[in-house]
């Protein structure tokens, strides 16, 4: 077997075992992306058990000469001739360099993008504390108590008036 189709199936076994399935499965929250991450796992596991059965062994070597004795030496060693003259083409990984730079690239991204998510989600939290604060007292709430926490509004509406500007 060759070298590199080894190297894959021992780096997509060792990929198996890293894969924080149960970690990621925990961070989904709709139903549709629970099935479609379901069918990912399922096929990864499907291409790695592949990878590991099939192209892991080594193919059985053939038996010439139990061929010899039922066909004839002469038929049998044109197909051996032919057989050894194939010559399998060594892969040559041109896709990794390509794609290696971008999907580090996608990870700074990612990492940056989840940092402001997580900003903006503490931030939007704070402010439905705030609504929901601001809804229960809302009923018993006077102008003045309302602009001690809005401070902006009660210059603008001054400012208003005293520009004699009512909005229309």
């Amino acid at each position: 077997m060759s070298g590199t189709v080894k190297k894959v199936a021992d780096v997509a076994f060792k990929a198996g075992k890293t894969i924080d399935w149960e970690g990621m499965a925990k961070l989904i929250v709709s139903d549709e992306a629970r099935k479609e991450f379901a069918t990912l796992r399922r096929a990864f596991d499907e291409v790695n058990s592949a990878l590991q059965t099939k192209f892991s062994q080594e193919p059985e070597p053939i038996d010439w000469e139990y061929y010899r004795k039922g066909i004839g030496s002469r038929l049998v060693d044109m197909y051996k001739e032919a057989y050894d003259s194939i010559e399998v083409p060594k892969y040559v990984d041109t896709v990794t360099p390509q794609y290696k730079p971008k999907f580090d690239a996608l990870l700074v991204e990612l990492k940056e993008t989840e940092e402001k998510s997580l900003k903006e989600s503490e931030r939007l939290e704070k402010e439905i504390a705030e609504v929901q604060e601001l809804k229960k007292k809302l009923s018993t709430m006077t102008a003045d108590e309302y602009f001690e926490k809005h401070p902006e509004l009660k210059k603008k509406f001054d400012d208003e008036i005293r520009n004699d500007y009512w909005g229309y």
